[in-house]
């Protein structure tokens, strides 16, 4: 099984890598965010935004471990056995956890602001529809963290086996995956 994790900035592209990764190399997905709406749904949260999730999240990583939502993924990934993309890795505790699985790789995706911005808009999410400033501040409460409970893109970035910068096209971006997936592939 190859397990690949997905971080980056709001915006950057990686439901865009998903999405090709599940059309084009038949990786299962697995998402933070779809997790996290069904323990809001539970808490009788229906409409959740950013913020809830965020508080949500950094919540159960408490109660629970730093890695917690992501074993939750893994343990569903690992009962299928197949290839698998887990969305939203925000912790470093996430990033050490996948890597002891073995057979992990980290992708990191980023792009300009005003390009990330546009991308949010575009695609009408309900947690999206916010100005550049509040997107701006979004991003800053996310991106540095000393708790390791609470998310530090900054880290995860770092972590990355591979970084793509994503401010052109989704064709160039695609090729970028496919690049990387030859070469998971040839180490198989």
């Amino acid at each position: 099984m190859i397990l690949i994790g997905i971080t980056g900035t709001l915006g950057a592209g990686k439901g865009t890598i998903v999405r090709y990764l599940v059309e084009n190399y038949h990786f299962n997905h697995y998402s933070v965010r779809e997790y996290l709406k069904e323990r809001a749904a539970e808490r009788g949260i229906l409409k959740p935004n950013r913020d809830d999730f965020t508080l949500l999240a950094n919540e159960l990583r408490r109660n629970h471990s730093p890695s917690y939502i992501i074993d939750e993924l893994y343990r569903a990934a690992s009962l299928k056995g197949e290839n698998a993309i887990i969305e939203s890795i925000r912790t470093l505790g996430e990033v050490e956890m996948l890597r002891g699985k073995g057979n992990f790789y980290l992708i990191a995706v980023d792009a300009k602001p005003e390009i990330r911005y546009e991308r949010i808009l575009k695609r009408k999410s309900e947690t999206d529809k916010i100005s550049f400033a509040t997107f701006i501040s979004n991003e800053e409460r996310e991106m540095e963290n000393s708790d390791p409970h609470c998310q530090n893109l900054s880290a995860c970035i770092e972590q990355a086996d591979f970084l793509f910068a994503n401010n052109g096209s989704v064709q160039e971006l695609e090729k970028k995956v496919d690049v990387m997936m030859n070469e998971i592939l040839r180490k198989q």
